[in-house]
């Protein structure tokens, strides 16, 4: 009982969210950043980096942006499609190591459904996180959203130790799917 007055706030930024989907106002009205500009889509190729955060290092791309990976993916397609894919925008083109990155597992791609080709790492899509768009953020980290869990990839492929809720995460093992 005590925690009702939880629900109108949830609801009323849920309702804002839902606003901002439907919303044609430009990126300087808004305050947000259309998923185009963080995919790097007309780029042929994106320079996947690494970068030291409080909670481990996170593969980044070359803004920095921490990038994510969807535990409902497969290694050869993403589940992150449509309104999905508006709020975690797909790191779009080819990729390529950036100078002096320790990226043990192979870098990829495959081809999203509307044709375009998305960098993976690991066998896993990646992903920049609208929310987190701040170089070294990994707001992204634990939620739970979209139907499945979402992850910062890592060079060694372990989940993060902490999400951003600060509540303790499953523990790391490696990466993969089935989560």
């Amino acid at each position: 009982m005590r925690n009702r007055w939880w629900a109108a706030p949830i609801l009323a930024s849920g309702a804002v969210v839902l606003a901002a989907c439907g919303s044609s106002g430009s990126p300087a009205a808004s305050g947000t950043t259309p998923a185009a500009q963080h995919s790097n889509a007309a780029a042929g190729s994106v320079v996947i980096s690494t970068r030291s955060t409080s909670h481990g290092t996170v593969l980044t791309n070359a803004k920095g942006e921490t990038l994510y990976w969807f535990a409902l993916d497969t290694p050869t397609a993403s589940k992150c499609t449509g309104t999905c894919a508006t709020f975690w925008p797909p790191v779009i083109g080819k990729p390529a190591k950036a100078a002096g990155a320790s990226l043990p597992y192979g870098l990829g791609s495959i081809t999203r459904s509307n044709g375009q080709v998305q960098a993976t790492y690991d066998g896993h899509p990646l992903y920049t996180y609208a929310a987190g768009l701040t170089p070294g953020q990994v707001s992204g980290n634990g939620l739970k959203l979209s139907g499945g869990s979402w992850w910062a990839m890592t060079p060694s492929g372990a989940k993060l130790s902490a999400t951003p809720s600060s509540t303790p995460s499953s523990s790391s093992s490696g990466g993969g799917y089935g989560y």
